[in-house]
């Protein structure tokens, strides 16, 4: 029988300092408007997995190139306690007159992670893009109808990282609304495509202006389609999506107890269940440590294996 968790029971994470959360695990992608350097320094204090300065979408034509001028700036900059400032840019798409320029900015700048890649439409985006951008690990926003329609060419191009789900701009382009269920085939096309790939898990789309009970939900269907990251708009989303795409105090505790009654019993396969329960286990444990977490002390619940490592 399962037990439900009591309301008052919380995960517990290590106060590890400066414990950083790599590009590919990372869960909440904090957009930030590059016309506004004020907020730099603020979305790298958040709890965002990744800070994405952004130079397209939020940023008018005429503001173009003083918001580049603004990330250039500040990733060459170091902080108070002299690490050097990183981030994320997203640049604009492919075609457009700022793309080639955004590009060149950019090479070399110390602080740069990555680019995320805005309206990927064809392999040929990602390709030209790390051409100019050599060594350079590009995320893949995909945004219409016609780059869904290329995902899996997108996401097996050699300089593909990560896919990113542009729910605005696709919603736009193909008139879908925003219920789950519409975006329901969207959703699957990113995870397939990325897991067909060997990439990491996608980046689902933002939940525009959602807190609390609505962000956590939305966060929800995300983990559902099996994404593992989130754009997220505000800093003040990015605690709830982290805890919305980690592991869950019943994972953890399942994975701890089966791991535990496997190496005590030997270590060796004992029916056709305990090759996807170690592997899930492996991978609940692992993500739990690359985020600091760990089970309260003295917690003593237990809950029944996932649904899809039974052996049938």
């Amino acid at each position: 029988m399962t037990t439900t968790i009591p309301d008052t029971t919380t995960m517990t994470i290590d106060s590890t300092e400066n414990l950083t959360v790599g590009p590919e695990l990372a869960r909440s992608w904090l957009l930030v408007n590059g016309s506004q350097p004020a907020r730099f320094d603020v979305a790298a204090n958040s709890a965002a997995d990744a800070v994405v300065l952004d130079v397209e979408d939020s940023v008018a034509p005429a503001d173009k190139a003083q918001a580049r001028e603004n990330v250039l700036e500040w990733l060459g900059a170091r902080t108070e306690d002299g690490e050097q400032n990183r981030a994320w840019v997203r640049i604009n798409g492919f075609g457009t007159a700022w793309w080639e320029d955004d590009l060149r900015a950019l090479r070399d700048v110390p602080g740069l992670d990555g680019v995320m890649l805005a309206m990927t439409e064809s392999p040929e985006h990602v390709t030209r893009t790390a051409e100019l951008l050599r060594g350079t690990r590009i995320v893949a926003l995909v945004e219409t109808a016609r780059g869904v329609q290329n995902l899996q060419a997108i996401a097996t191009a050699r300089s593909t990282y990560r896919l990113a789900f542009g729910i605005g701009d696709y919603r736009r382009d193909t008139g879908f609304g925003e219920d789950p269920m519409a975006l329901a085939y969207t959703r699957s096309q990113f995870t397939i495509a990325s897991r067909a790939a060997n990439l990491p898990g996608p980046i689902d789309g933002p939940a525009v202006g959602a807190l609390g009970a609505k962000l956590a939900e939305a966060t929800g269907v995300t983990t559902e389609f099996g994404m593992t990251g989130k754009l997220c708009l505000m800093p003040e989303q990015t605690a709830t999506v982290n805890e919305g795409l980690s592991p869950s105090l019943s994972e953890l505790s399942w994975a701890t107890d089966f791991l535990g009654e496997f190496e005590a019993e030997g270590g060796q396969i004992r029916n056709g269940s305990d090759l996807p329960r170690l592997a899930r286990a492996r991978k609940v444990l692992g993500l739990a440590s690359a985020f600091g977490m760990r089970l309260p002390e003295g917690y003593d619940m237990h809950f029944e294996a996932p649904t899809d490592t039974y052996h049938c």
